[in-house]
């Protein structure tokens, strides 16, 4: 076995595991996926549709017994999890956070336990950190004889056309891991996810009645900066200017229809949404993982913004679970 071979005896698990980014990551690492557990029934029917050698259960992991659930799957070398982060972000705003909901960050540990797998890989926004019981969480992992390593990583700098900041704990029973903050490789930029820049997917003349004055004052800010002839993405929702370039990487997908393909045509500019096929481009996912799973547009897009982008994770794996030298 050649060094950063992942041995296919990798028997994995993710916790939380929406539609499936850090179980495809792992897979194409070379793990084998042996179980999602999710409280979302769309994400379990996409995850069950994309992994259909591994088990699922669908509900919440504090009604299930970790050691029960062990006798059922046996050995587990690796174990990812992304615990709920809605109520970490900032894209929340003043709304009220649900500390019950934070709180299911401790099943890691609680399965861990159960499972004494060599390597956890746990993903949340970076804002977890501030979280009052975060502390608690490391105490707890390090209470377990795992190692952990905390680092933030760009979706951006591992070969994804999207600029996704998350923090990861990196957990080994084995002692200090290593893992580089980027991987070299071309950059991938937001055209680079246009699936189709002719009328496939309906365009909408952009400067027509009824058009919201502020999508109107974002399209004339990124017109005036660009020039007539350049298309780029609008943004809806969030900070900044309301726009980017197709030059550079999309900005952080999230469970809203966010970002606006718009171009010049001979009869003014145009625009259409862009499309959950193109978010998932985006997200870093291939054309083997399937969103044709029988759910709605806004399913789709809601299963793409709560995903972890599948070639952080496979750097992750190929970092933490390094195969030794013949």
């Amino acid at each position: 076995m050649r060094k950063n071979e992942v041995s296919e005896d990798l028997r994995t698990i993710d916790l939380f595991c929406g539609a499936g980014g850090s179980s495809y990551g792992a897979r194409n690492a070379g793990a084998n996926i042996v179980a999602g557990f999710d409280l979302w029934s769309t994400a379990i029917k996409a995850y069950g549709a994309n992994f259909p050698e591994a088990r699922t259960f669908e509900g919440d992991l504090r009604n299930l017994d970790p050691v029960v659930v062990k006798k059922e799957l046996g050995k587990i070398d690796l174990m990812l999890a992304s615990p709920e982060c809605t109520n970490h972000s900032l894209a929340k705003g003043a709304k009220l956070r649900d500390e019950a909901s934070k709180e299911t960050a401790f099943e890691v540990t609680r399965y861990a336990k159960a499972f004494s797998p060599k390597w956890i890989v746990i993903e949340n926004v970076k804002e977890m950190q501030s979280w009052s019981g975060h502390s608690r969480l490391l105490k707890e992992l390090w209470d377990l004889e795992y190692f952990v390593k905390e680092i933030e990583l760009n979706s951006a700098d591992f070969g994804v056309a999207q600029a996704r900041k998350r923090l990861f704990l990196l957990c080994s029973l084995s002692g200090e891991t290593t893992m580089n903050d980027k991987q070299e490789g071309a950059e991938l930029n937001a055209a680079s996810t246009i699936i189709d820049w002719s009328d496939k997917y309906k365009f909408t003349p952009l400067f027509q009645e009824g058009r919201a004055l502020n999508t109107l004052a974002r399209a004339e800010n990124a017109i005036d900066e660009l020039g007539a002839k350049e298309p780029f993405i609008m943004v809806y929702y969030g900070t900044g200017s309301g726009w980017q370039s197709i030059e550079d990487p999309l900005r952080t997908i999230t469970t809203l229809d966010r970002f606006a393909l718009v171009k010049p045509s001979k009869k003014g500019h145009i625009m259409r949404m862009l499309q959950p096929e193109e978010l998932k481009l985006a997200m870093g996912f291939g054309n083997n993982y399937s969103l044709d799973i029988g759910v709605t547009r806004r399913e789709k897009i809601k299963l793409m913004g709560n995903g972890v982008c599948p070639p952080v994770m496979t750097s992750i794996i190929k970092n933490l679970c390094i195969s030794p030298k013949p």
